[in-house]
C-alpha cells in the first residue's frame, strides 16, 4: 500500500489530504477483511507532558544527527478523529514517568482520559518508589487493561525490589504490561534482554508486551517469547523504512515471526512518529507473512487478549 504524506495544517487541501491518507489506511484493513485496528501503542498523555516529549524529539536530530519531525503534532480532539478515521478501534495512552511521585498522577490522569474516551484501553504506569503497590493496586481496581513501563525514559531496574510485588499482582491479574527494554534508539542503564529476563524469571505468567519488537535486540527478545507463552512483542516503529534505516530487522529472524504470528501485536508509537501512519502498515505487508499473519497482527491477538 502507498503509505501518503503525514499532514497537520490546517484548510481545505490539509483536509483533503487527511482523507486521502485515511482512505488509504482503511483500505489496508478492509482489503483483509477486518473490522478495523488494534494498536497497542499509542500515546495520549496531560498536554504539558505531551508537549516536554516533542520538545526532546525536537532536539534528537541535533544530537544524533537523525531528523525526527512529529507527523501528528495536533490537539488532542484531531489526533483522536485521526485515529478513527483510520479506523482503529481501540488503542492506549501510554504514559510514563520519569521521576518518583510521577506515575500515580499519570494514572489519575488516564483514568479521566479513558472515561470519556469509550474506544482508549484504560491504561497505567509504575516506578519503583514507595507506595508504587498501592497505586497499581488502585489502577488495577479503577479498571486499567494495561500498563506501560519505559525503561530507558524512566532510568529503573525493572527488578527493583520494589516493583516485585507489582509484578506479581499483574501477573496474577493478567494485565499486560507494554515495556520498552530494548536499547534502541540509545541504551539506558537497564535496557537490553538482561534486566527484563530477571524479571521473567521470578514471574514466568507475566504478560509482557515487548514495545518496538525489542529493536535492537530482536533476536534476543524473539528467544524470551519462545522461553515464556505470555511474552508478546509489538511492531512498534519496526520494519518501517526509518528504522530499517537505524536497526534493519534481520531477514533470517523472519521464520520466527511467522512461528510467532499469535503473539505479535500492532503498534505505531502514534501520534509520535515521522513518517505518515500507514508506512507502519506497509512495513508489516512487505515483509510477505501472509494475510493470515496480518489479521492475527493487526487485530485478532490483540483482540484475544483483551477481550474486544
Amino acid at each position: 500500500m502507498e503509505s501518503g504524506r503525514a499532514t497537520t495544517a490546517g484548510g481545505p487541501a490539509a483536509a483533503g489530504e487527511r482523507a486521502a491518507e485515511h482512505e488509504r489506511v482503511t483500505a489496508f484493513w478492509r482489503e483483509l477483511g477486518l473490522p478495523g485496528l488494534i494498536d497497542v501503542h499509542t500515546h495520549f498523555m496531560p498536554e504539558r507532558v505531551l508537549a516536554k516529549v516533542w520538545n526532546y524529539f525536537d532536539s534528537v536530530g541535533p544530537l544524533t544527527g537523525v531528523e525526527w519531525p512529529i507527523a501528528y503534532r495536533t490537539e488532542e480532539s484531531l489526533r483522536l478523529d485521526t485515529l478513527r478515521g483510520f479506523g482503529v478501534r481501540r488503542f492506549t495512552s501510554m504514559v510514563y514517568p520519569h521521576k518518583p511521585q510521577m506515575a500515580a498522577w499519570l494514572n489519575d490522569w488516564s483514568a479521566g482520559f479513558a472515561s470519556r474516551t469509550p474506544d482508549c484501553l484504560h491504561t497505567a504506569t509504575f516506578f519503583p518508589e514507595p507506595g508504587v503497590t498501592d497505586y497499581v493496586t488502585r489502577a488495577v481496581e479503577g479498571g486499567a487493561r494495561v500498563f506501560k513501563a519505559h525503561l530507558q525514559v524512566g532510568d529503573y531496574d525493572p527488578g527493583d525490589e520494589l516493583l516485585d510485588e507489582v509484578w506479581g499482582l499483574l501477573a496474577e491479574a493478567g494485565i499486560p504490561v507494554v515495556t520498552h527494554c530494548g536499547s534502541g534508539p540509545a541504551p539506558g542503564r537497564h535496557t537490553g534482554p538482561g534486566p527484563i529476563a530477571r524479571v521473567l524469571a521470578r514471574h514466568p505468567r507475566s504478560r509482557l508486551v515487548v514495545a518496538h519488537m525489542g529493536m535492537p535486540e530482536y533476536g534476543e527478545f524473539l528467544d524470551l517469547a519462545d522461553r515464556y507463552p505470555e511474552v508478546r512483542l509489538d511492531t512498534t516503529m519496526a520494519f518501517t523504512s526509518f528504522s530499517e534505516a537505524l536497526s534493519p530487522y534481520p531477514r533470517e529472524q523472519l521464520p520466527r515471526l511467522a512461528d510467532l504470528g499469535d503473539r505479535i501485536l500492532l503498534g505505531t508509537d502514534f501520534p509520535n512518529i515521522p513518517y505518515p501512519y500507514g508506512e507502519a502498515l506497509r512495513g508489516l505487508s512487505d515483509l510477505g507473512l501472509g494475510d493470515d499473519w496480518l489479521r492475527a497482527v493487526c487485530h485478532g491477538n490483540a483482540a484475544r487478549l483483551f477481550g474486544v
